[in-house]
């Protein structure tokens, strides 16, 4: 007969398990929040609603074609930049952070814990934002694959920037900053308007910025003729890149 050993075995459980746990908790508290909700998902509509109706800029056209892949754009920016820099820094301001970093998850855990939960609330964006497209006289073309690249290199690259701020600022200056770029790169980022607007010289530094290379990147991959941008996919990795290493060295538990 084979003894049961009740030895304790005490020990972390695999990383994967703690990051699809705290992904799990973070999608909660995001769905949970109604400032959060306001942000990412009640903006967003109103501005495509409104600028696709009313003529307050000229834009090509069709209108909806146009600002659909922009007001895509806004909301990965809204999510993954705006809401999570904010929600993340207040963690750190009141001491969550500083007790999760008593337990056996690591820095890059929680960064990709968060990143996850910011691609769940992402999924449902993009359902509601395409069937408001839709309704308003919108025909879906393109890539999926195109977009979904696009959209992943976005989410990473606005995730790591938020995580970046909120980990190297305090609670108030993150709250500042991140509305102030919000505001900023909805006027400059080409998602309501074109960035030929701008001028030839402007408009060439405008596109570095990850707002217009996803912005750009999804009209190419949602136009009749798709094609993957390889300018703007380069654009969004580099950001990408950059913040995710920076994020994960410079970002501070408090």
């Amino acid at each position: 007969m084979t003894a049961l050993d009740f030895t304790p075995a005490p020990g972390a459980a695999p990383r994967a398990r703690q990051v699809g746990a705290q992904a799990r908790m973070e999608l909660r508290l995001l769905l949970r929040n109604g400032e959060q909700l306001l942000l990412t998902v009640v903006i967003p509509t109103l501005l495509l609603v409104v600028f696709a109706k009313a003529p307050i800029a000229d834009l090509p056209h069709p209108r909806v074609a146009f600002l659909v892949p922009g007001v895509l754009a806004l909301a990965v920016m809204s999510t993954a930049f705006t809401g999570l820099a904010i929600a993340t820094g207040f963690e750190r301001r009141y001491g969550v952070l500083r007790r999760l970093g008593t337990t056996s998850l690591p820095r890059g855990g929680l960064l990709a814990g968060k990143t996850l939960a910011v691609l769940g609330v992402e999924l449902l964006q993009v359902v509601l934002l395409v069937l408001v497209g839709i309704a308003l006289g919108w025909s879906p073309h393109g890539s999926i694959g195109a977009v979904v690249l696009l959209l992943l290199l976005g989410t990473v690259a606005f995730s790591s920037l938020g995580l970046l701020m909120a980990g190297t600022l305090r609670a108030e200056a993150t709250l500042a900053a991140a509305n102030l770029v919000y505001l900023v790169l909805l006027v400059l980022g080409g998602v309501a308007f074109p960035l030929s607007d701008f001028g030839d010289n402007t408009r060439h530094v405008l596109e570095l910025l990850p707002i217009a290379a996803l912005s750009d990147g999804l009209r190419a991959a949602l136009s009749p003729a798709p094609h993957l941008p390889l300018h703007d996919v380069v654009t969004l990795a580099v950001w990408a890149v950059a913040g995710a290493l920076l994020a994960s060295r410079l970002f501070r538990w408090e």
